[in-house]
């Protein structure tokens, strides 16, 4: 059976405007002012008119916790809450149990994803010192690409933008896109040793920024920047936090030009170091929340398309697990069922436009990954689409959250739209509070050029 959204305001490629959109078979068949029916056909018809209809947003950055980590969540709790948030697809980070660091493991996580999302997947390799040759081997049309976020480099000690000689080693072998997580070890280091020194383990949630500092971020940023540049590898940045590394990166909106490109994540863009007074460690992250100005720094650089998409690091704990001291609370909470909301609010406050939400959500994930056939609303893609009530507002209850942790950084927060729908392959997966259907994501697939 085919469907029709009738006279939904569509936001695609830089233009709004009304009309219908056919489904069939997955895919967009056709978008018009009035798609007339086949008397000979079966359709279900959707009402849309007043709803706002985006391309579902790809989120280039999760950590849905299979295999290994179900206490806190598992690709069916974690992909149910993304697509109530609009989220049709998802790329997911290494750090499960065990570290993905072989294809073999590489692949058993596809094959619980293909049993269990409800939305569309990729899987990054992980790359650590021991497995630089398994990494490089990954299928590009058929993996996100390498990196390194959520591990260590070696056993349990530093990242991989610490490491300039073996990066240098990966980024003139790859061919595959390398996404990074970038600090400076040795001044976070130094940064706890200080505040131990003042506060021994007790130190408050708020010093999380004064020792995950911005000079950390931009020090270690500087550093892979130049490598990158020097070995013209295919490289993105993960979760950039300040404003002064966002300055670090070239302007352009044409994302498939750069062979160097940026994320901001929703986190970095919405709260910042005056809320831990209310949210205290709810609120911590790797990299840390910074400034107000590091918020209106990271969207102006949204605007300026130096900074080129937006992502979650949706990373849940227990609750328990962000409980204690400074050294025992872990970093990382979750995001994805109230992401696009959030960056929804932004627009309500004349911060930027719709147009310009769907670029860094939907269009430039799909050009930065080179995905094949999503990210836009077009004729013969998939149907991947979120329909938006900007008349009906969002109470975040716990109740109602769809997280296996059961808590929000956003409990209390009052948005003023609403998720209406979300189609995922053509399959409406969400409607309203309802999950109507039973179809799975698909595997996303990508052009063998990065």
């Amino acid at each position: 059976m085919k469907t029709i959204l009738r006279n939904a305001s569509l936001v695609n490629e830089g233009k709004q405007g009304v009309s219908d959109v056919l489904i069939s078979k997955q895919r967009i068949e056709k978008i018009a002012p009035n798609i007339g029916v086949d008397p000979r056909q079966r359709y279900m018809e959707i009402n849309a008119e007043g709803k706002i209809l985006l391309p579902g947003m790809i989120d280039d950055q999760v950590h849905f916790r299979d295999p290994g980590l179900r206490h806190k969540a598992s690709i069916y709790s974690e992909s149910r809450a993304a697509v109530a948030g609009g989220i049709t697809s998802f790329m997911d980070m290494p750090n499960t149990i065990p570290n993905t660091l072989s294809l073999e493991l590489l692949e058993e996580k596809y094959r619980l994803a293909s049993q269990t999302s409800l939305a569309n997947y990729s899987f990054f390799m992980g790359i650590s010192k021991g497995n630089l040759e398994e990494a490089l081997r990954i299928d590009n049309e058929r993996v996100c690409g390498i990196t390194d976020d959520g591990l260590y480099f070696n056993d349990d000690e530093g990242i991989l933008a610490n490491y300039p000689d073996f990066l240098e080693q990966l980024f003139r072998r790859s061919e595959s896109l390398v996404a990074l997580h970038s600090e400076d070890d040795a001044i976070i280091h130094a940064q706890t040793q200080r505040y131990m020194a003042q506060f021994g383990k007790e130190i408050p949630s708020a010093f999380h920024t004064k020792i995950r500092t911005t000079e950390a971020c931009v020090t270690a940023t500087k550093r892979v920047l130049d490598l990158a540049k020097k070995t013209n590898v295919r490289l993105h940045f993960f979760h950039i936090s300040t404003g002064d590394e966002a300055a670090l990166f070239e302007a352009n909106e044409q994302v498939r030009a750069k062979r160097i490109t940026a994320e901001a994540c929703v986190h970095h863009l919405i709260f910042h170091e005056e809320d831990y007074a209310a949210l205290g460690d709810r609120i911590k992250w790797n990299p840390s929340i910074k400034t107000k100005s590091d918020n209106e720094r990271l969207l102006k650089a949204l605007l300026e398309n130096r900074l080129d998409i937006i992502a979650t690091d949706h990373a849940p704990h227990t609750w328990e697990e962000k409980t204690g001291n400074y050294f025992e609370v872990k970093s990382g909470g979750p995001l994805v069922q109230h992401a696009l909301l959030a960056l929804i609010e932004l627009y309500l406050d004349g911060k930027w436009s719709l147009e310009k939400l769907v670029q860094k959500t939907s269009h430039h994930v799909a050009e930065l990954y080179r995905m094949v056939d999503r990210g836009y609303l077009r004729e013969g893609y998939f149907a991947d689409m979120v329909l938006i009530d900007l008349e009906k507002e969002t109470k975040v209850d716990k109740s109602q959250l769809l997280y296996h942790c059961q808590w929000s950084p956003f409990e209390g927060t009052v948005f003023r739209s609403s998720i209406h729908q979300t189609w995922v392959n053509g399959a409406l997966v969400y409607d309203q509070g309802r999950f109507p259907s039973a179809e799975n994501g698909l595997r996303m697939s990508f052009e063998k050029i990065r």
